[in-house]
Formats: C-alpha cells, structure tokens, sequence
C-alpha cells in the first residue's frame, strides 16, 4: 500500500511546461496582466509561423503544430535555464520582455549548445558557429526536455573545458591554436604530453624524435611519479580537468618508465597507448634524425673511412654470410675465399644490406662500386682451378682491406 507522502508526491508532480507554469504562476500573483496575456496572444502566432518557415514550411497544418510545440519549448528551456526553476522569476521575464524575444533567447541557447565540442578530439569538432547545416540538430533539440538539455550540456561542457585546457598548454608550449586544430589530436593526449615536458623541464611541445628523447630522459632518470604536478601558472578553471587527465598519466607511469619497451612500440604500436599522447609530425625532422643516427653507426663500424677498400671488405664479408669487418688478415681472407668456393655467396645481401646501413648520400656509389666488383671479381673468387687461392687473394689484396 502507498504511503500518505508518496501519494502526495505524485498528486503535487506537474507535467505542464515551465512556460505554462510560469504563465499560470504570473496571473495569480498579479504579474502578468490581461494586457499583457493579449499581447503575448498576438506574438504568438507570429512567433509559430516564423519557426515553421524555419524548419519546413509555414503553409502546411502539421508544421504550423509542430511549431507551436517548439514556441513553447524554447520558451521553457530558457525561463527554466535562466531562472534555475524560479517561477516567479520566470513571470518577471515574460511581464519584462516579448515572448519572441524569449522565443529566441531558448533558440540561442540551443544553438550555443550544438556548436560546443561534442568530444576532446579535435578531430572529431567543428570550427566555426552556428550555420544552416546544424538546422536538423536544432530541430532536434527544439523538443527536448529541460533534463535532456542539462544532461547534454554537462558533458560537452567537460569536453569544452578539456579542449580549452589543451588550447591553453599548447599555447603555453608554442603551439598555436590553429596548428593544434590542424594537427586534430585528442585534447586529453595534448594535456598528457605537456604535463611531461613540464616534468622534463622542455620548453615546447614536441616532434616524434624529441618525444622518444623526453622518454629516454624519464627512464634514464627513473623519475618519481610524484614529480607529474601542474603547471604552476595554469588557470584555477583548468586545474579539475587536467588533475583528471594527470591521474591516467599516473596510472601509465610504469609502463611510461618500462626499458623493456621500446618508445616506438609502446606508444604507436600499442593499441592502448595510441592516440594516448601527443607530438608533432615531423617527417623531415624524421628523416633528418635517422639519417644521422644512420651516418653515425656507419662511421663507428667503418672507422670513419669510405673508402673503396673498406667499403668492398664490408659488402664481401656480409655476402658471405660472414661476421662483418673492415679488415681481413691474410689467413682471414683466405678462409672467406674457401667458404664462397664450397657453400657460394648472396651479392643481394650487400647491397640490402648498405641500402639500410650506409649514408644515403653515398649509397649510390656505394652500390655501383659493389655491383661493379661482383661483375668482375666472381668467376676468380669462385674458380676451381685457382687451387691455391693465388689469383683470389690477389685480387683481394688488390681491390680489399687486408693486413
């Protein structure tokens, strides 16, 4: 059996929109005179022709019905918004004001809401105010309740501010806003990376090479989760949401700080972690890092020589299967001749093998040289009536690297 108080409260809920309750509220209390009802009697039917001509048109009964619906609806989205359900309050602004005007105030408060971020990617949100193209959204939204508003603004409010902290941190970080809406990340992985370049004591946000380097810096450091803290200058309505976002960065800080994983892998090769962080692209920047780290594991293996010599000794160990060297010693060299005669060798493993090794600047004198040396050299590196290695280790002695 229901309680006395529950039956109250179901006899006391008023299903009437706010409008309606404003109306009633006003011409009991006096605030809303029968000139007053007259006039808001001649704006109405104004007011619902103009919405159907918006939506569809004003010629058609249904559509003249529909608009009397979202009159009445935008009407009591606003009063309800505006006045945070004060009906008094509400039938002060219909005695101060025009019901188009209220009319369009509810309109206006609609519209605001479709143009805010629907989603911290900015990818994913559109530039620009209200056009024509957002009229199906507002016709939409033009019958929703005042619950489904709340709800909707709610969370694109979170989203706005997330995308507005991450505006404010690139900014911060030489990154202008319309470069951020070009390079379109998710807001959370711009807060992400920046609260890590504040860590690291970086000035701007970064390409991917920088990035990996701010990594290795955290790893080679073993820095303290403790140390993530905000930017000291960040505005006090941006510290929630980036305190939010500094607590998933805290929960990745093992992995963030993980040797094992290579920065490459973990953080564009990992399903969870993509998109997760943050750092320009760069591709010449890129290139230009990999060809000197290239340049520079080449200089280490060869010593800093390119010449012919050292070049052909390289390519001809790597052909033959053999551990790489720049200089063979006679008894070495003969070894490597007896290896070819009895199991042969690969030539395309050389050349693969400077396309990936070698400066790309000397790559194409590099191959040449090799590609000449295997036409003239194979049919006496590989003769059998050569017995005793005297016309192969002549030719080494002549065209390679031996001691």
């Amino acid at each position: 059996m229901n309680s006395p108080a529950a039956s109250l409260a179901v006899s006391h809920f008023d299903a009437r929109p706010f409008f309606e309750k404003a109306l009633s509220y006003g011409r009991q209390h006096g605030l809303l005179d029968a000139a007053r009802f007259e006039a808001m009697a001649q704006e109405a039917p104004k007011g619902m022709v103009q919405i159907a001509r918006y939506f569809g048109s004003e010629f058609l009964r249904p559509e003249l019905e529909k608009a009397r619906e979202r009159l009445v609806n935008m009407i009591s989205l606003h009063l309800e918004d505006s006045t945070h359900g004060d009906v008094h309050a509400a039938a002060a602004l219909l005695r101060d004001n025009t019901l188009l005007s209220r009319s369009k105030a509810g309109s206006d408060m609609l519209k605001a809401l479709i143009v805010m971020p629907q989603a911290t990617h900015f990818g994913m949100n559109e530039r620009g105010g209200f056009t024509d193209r957002h009229i199906p959204q507002l016709a939409r939204w033009s019958l929703a309740s005042y619950a489904e508003y709340q709800a909707e603004f709610a969370a694109r409010q979170r989203s706005a501010m997330v995308v507005d902290a991450a505006l404010w941190l690139a900014d911060a970080y030489g990154l202008s806003a319309d470069e951020l809406q070009d390079a379109e990340p998710d807001a959370e992985a711009v807060i992400r990376t920046s609260l890590l370049v504040g860590m690291t004591r970086r000035k701007e946000l970064p390409d991917w090479v920088s990035f990996e380097k701010m990594i290795a810096t955290l790893r080679d450091k073993q820095r303290a989760s403790t140390e993530l803290r905000l930017q000291a200058n960040l505005p006090e309505e941006f510290k929630a949401v980036v305190e939010s976002v500094r607590q998933s960065v805290l929960k990745d800080w093992p992995k963030l700080l993980d040797v094992r994983l290579g920065a490459r892998k973990l953080f564009d090769q990992t399903p969870a972690f993509m998109g997760r962080y943050f750092w320009l692209e760069d591709a010449l920047s890129e290139v230009d890092h990999h060809d000197r780290n290239r340049s520079a594991a080449w200089e280490k293996l060869t010593q800093g020589h390119s010449d012919d010599g050292t070049v052909l000794t390289l390519c001809l160990c790597v052909a033959a299967g053999s551990p790489v060297k720049t200089l063979l010693s006679e008894k070495a060299a003969a070894s490597l001749i007896r290896k070819l005669r009895k199991y042969g060798w690969q030539p395309p493993l050389a050349r693969d093998y400077l396309s990936q090794h070698a400066p790309e600047h000397l790559q194409p004198d590099f191959l040449n040289l090799w590609e000449t040396f295997v036409a003239e050299s194979q049919a006496t590196l590989l003769s059998d009536r050569d017995a005793k290695l005297n016309e192969a280790m002549a030719l080494l002695r002549r065209e390679c690297n031996l001691s």
